[in-house]
């Protein structure tokens, strides 16, 4: 019997995935390192990796700060942990297969080889797809099955006024509490000598005025800086793989 293909999730209502893949985009981040690769001989990579991970990498020391303090004002959970992605294997060809995160919800790590339609979902979307919309410079907004509709609504408007790099997602484990991530990383240096980043999450027992302020900072000092280096422009609304 023939092995059943997985099946990529339906993109959200109103939200349309292109027609076909766009392997150039795929393949962005690796032609971005390779070229960082090239001036090597120069003796100038080690500027270039340090300008793209002050620029890239997840915020100044000042953001990451303010972050904490609004995340702490809120009476959220805010950590950063190393990315950690065993025998250096970031893709696994499954939807099904339990991969080794440290966090929950995941904010870095193994993933799937295609990322999620950009877009808010109101059925959850396997994170295994979701960790590689992180790698693209993704943030991600998650919330439990107990979290009240008005939570959710107030959720939407958030990811609404500025959907680019943002992902919204049911996750079944946060019962009553929502969750935000981002996967952050120098891609001069990504997957070089075991560099894979940083993971950055937070969880909140509430979705209240505090948490939306906090939750804005977070966006602005994380969004856009993936460890691959893709840009915000192949993460707009509705872009994504597709199953064709």
């Amino acid at each position: 019997m023939a092995k059943k293909k997985p099946q990529t999730p339906l993109p959200p209502r109103g939200v349309q995935a292109p027609q076909r893949r766009n392997d150039a985009r795929l393949d962005l981040g690796m032609r971005h390192r390779a070229a960082l690769y090239a001036v090597s001989g120069s003796g100038i990579v080690a500027l270039v990796a340090v300008v793209l991970f002050i620029s890239l990498g997840g915020g100044g020391s000042s953001n990451l700060k303010q972050v904490a303090s609004l995340m702490t004002a809120a009476n959220c959970s805010f950590k950063t942990v190393q990315a950690s992605v065993p025998g250096g294997q970031t893709h696994v060809n499954s939807l099904t297969q339990k991969l080794p995160w440290n966090t929950s919800p995941p904010s870095n790590g193994q993933h799937y080889p295609e990322w999620a339609v950009w877009g808010f979902y109101t059925a959850a979307v396997n994170p295994r797809m979701v960790v590689h919309n992180e790698e693209h410079g993704g943030v991600i907004l998650w919330w439990g099955p107990n979290v009240p509709q008005s939570s959710v609504t107030a959720l939407r408007q958030l990811y609404d006024s500025s959907p680019t790099g943002m992902v919204g997602t049911p996750y079944p484990s946060l019962g009553s509490k929502v969750a935000i991530t981002a996967w952050t990383g120098n891609p001069a240096t990504y997957q070089r000598n075991g560099d894979f980043g940083q993971g950055h999450i937070a969880i909140c027992p509430r979705y209240d005025s505090a948490t939306q302020k906090a939750f804005v900072a977070f966006r602005n000092a994380y969004r856009g800086h993936g460890p691959e280096g893709i840009p915000l422009s192949a993460d707009q609304p509705g872009m994504g793989p597709t199953s064709g």
